[in-house]
């Protein structure tokens, strides 16, 4: 265990770094080719390197770090009950997406986000989707103190909130990979929404919330209290990733795009701070919890027996 707590604060070190090596690159390097030009050949082709892998790079780094989380703080099962409806879902969505424009609009991935899928979407998009997902449905549901008596309406609140977050990260992730001078894919129409179709948000939140739905039913009834310090890596990791996109979109773009913004922080960051916040008031382990775990008042007599007989 201790290795696997390691391996998930290098990764989320390596996630970070690399995220900010990024925006280096497509902020200050790339507008300034002068600087590009002054490097010797080796540092030019580690940098073509960089920039061609980059984009894949810390998003791989961000999958594994949530994933080695997860298996440490929930299991490999309920892990993989997340992972692999986030991952197979939100795959089949963007290939539907980038082939007929439904439900996302149309668009098109170009370079520097790895291979892609049929042509069409980069491998590393739907790992995105999962950690992305994972960490918010995680501060939501925990947030909401969801438990094996919640009620079904609790339950589709938590999946409602946790769709929400992962929609409000988009609200400045896809300016900043779709406009800024050096973007990651495009809109093949001009939308309404900043350059976006307001489908493109439709899109996201029924993405989202249909997957953390089959993953929240393959949980089941499982409680997942975790306290503050236990959620520092989900919190951690939602503000990472609106920071990248928000810094591009406030630095590259003009003004206007203040406004989305705005709208992440107050749908997004905000709330994800408060369920990160009010989660302190849930136990650090939460195998306190279950039911055989929890210390009776039988117990308590048999307990005080034996004391009673080892004194005499």
């Amino acid at each position: 265990m201790k290795q696997l707590t390691i391996a998930e604060h290098y990764l989320l070190l390596a996630h970070i770094l690399s995220t900010v090596f990024g925006l280096a690159g497509l902020l200050i390097v790339l507008p300034n080719p002068e600087i590009i030009a002054n490097l010797p050949p080796l540092g030019q082709t580690v940098f073509q390197w960089s920039m061609a892998g980059g984009g894949a790079t810390f998003i791989i780094f961000g999958a594994l770090a949530v994933a080695i989380y997860g298996i440490r703080n929930l299991g490999i099962g309920t892990t993989l009950a997340f992972m692999l409806p986030s991952v197979f879902i939100s795959l089949s969505s963007e290939l539907l997406g980038t082939s007929t424009g439904f439900p996302f609009g149309d668009y098109a991935y170009l370079y520097g986000l790895g291979y892609k899928v049929a042509g069409l979407v980069p491998f590393t998009i739907p790992l995105s989707w999962f950690y992305m997902g994972f960490v918010c449905y995680l501060l939501a549901r925990c947030g909401l103190k969801i438990n094996s008596s919640s009620s079904w309406i609790r339950h589709l609140g938590a999946i409602a909130t946790g769709a929400i977050l992962l929609t409000a990260w988009d609200l400045v992730l896809d300016p900043a990979m779709s406009q800024a001078p050096f973007p990651f894919w495009e809109f093949q129409e001009e939308g309404s929404f900043f350059g976006m179709p307001y489908r493109n948000l439709v899109g996201w939140v029924g993405t989202g919330a249909t997957y953390i739905t089959v993953a929240a039913l393959l949980w089941g009834k499982k409680t997942i209290l975790l306290s503050r310090q236990e959620l520092n890596l989900p919190l951690i990791t939602y503000l990472v990733n609106f920071a990248f996109g928000a810094t591009i979109t406030i630095v590259a773009l003009d003004n206007r795009f203040l406004l989305p913004v705005g709208l992440s922080i107050l749908l997004g960051v905000v709330p994800a701070i408060i369920f990160w916040w009010i989660s302190e008031a849930n136990k650090s382990n939460q195998m306190n919890i279950y039911p055989e775990n929890m210390v009776t008042d039988d117990d308590l007599k048999v307990a005080t027996t034996d004391v009673e007989m080892a004194l005499k």
